[in-house]
């Protein structure tokens, strides 16, 4: 594995639509290279024999198959081979079991940009670490392996919680006090304004509060224009 080169990624995803927007935004993230869309049982073990990528985006409901299913196959043949689940597929029993057959990663569609990008942002970081410690050595110290499982210390032994290239946990906190203010859900832009911060850098962190179940989301319906998503504390109900 050269860890000079990109990562390689197969789509194992039935829908090519969804595959497609898949590919774009692969291709909005510098590192990565989509070496295959598989929409079927036997397209996906051929191309994942063929190609052996470094990462699968994989579905879980296909008409002639599971996804769990190939998962498990495929950890048994190709333990070097990682997995991000990219399904609809919310029943906590899937995802327990994608998470114990031990995917790196399980996103809920529709997939919102700011968070594939921050799970395929991990992949890099851990993929990099890896391939570096392969060049190394082929034992760990406890710190790499945390490095590698992503649980960072904050120098005193004490366990931080992981942030994705790109999240400062100063400005993370003040994301936090600004909807904490209010009783109703802000959108981006006014987070943006209150914080003297761009929209996509306000939306990237509200966006990985979200995923950290820190805070939650909802569309909110205006009387002219698309529908807006809005953030707020958790518990608190729009309208």
């Amino acid at each position: 594995m050269n860890g000079n080169r990109e990562i390689e990624v197969l789509i194992v995803e039935d829908d090519l639509r969804v595959a497609e927007i898949q590919k774009r935004f692969l291709e909005q993230i510098p590192g990565f290279q989509t070496v295959g869309i598989a929409a079927s049982n036997l397209e996906a073990k051929t191309l994942i024999e063929i190609l052996q990528p470094d990462l699968l985006l994989l579905d879980v409901y296909f008409p002639d198959m599971n996804g769990l299913d190939l998962l498990k196959e495929t950890k048994q043949k190709t333990k070097q081979m990682d997995v991000i689940m990219i399904t609809a597929t919310k029943e906590l029993d899937k995802v327990q079991e994608a998470i114990s057959i031990g995917v790196f990663d399980y996103i809920i569609k529709p997939v919102v940009f700011e968070r594939f990008k921050q799970s395929l942002h991990r992949y890099q970081d851990y993929h990099t670490k890896l391939v570096q410690l392969r060049k190394e050595n082929l034992h760990v110290t406890q710190q790499q392996v945390d490095k590698l499982l992503r649980k960072e210390t904050d120098g005193t032994g004490s366990e931080r919680p992981y942030l994705p290239k790109g999240i400062d946990p100063l400005t993370l906190v003040k994301v936090l006090e600004v909807l904490g203010k209010v009783h109703r859900g802000l959108t981006a832009e006014l987070v943006a304004k209150e914080l003297g911060v761009s929209r996509t850098t306000a939306r990237r962190y509200l966006e990985h509060l979200v995923s950290e179940e820190k805070i939650e989301a909802d569309l909110a319906y205006g009387t002219v224009g698309r529908p807006e998503r809005v953030y707020m504390v958790n518990g608190l109900s729009q309208g």
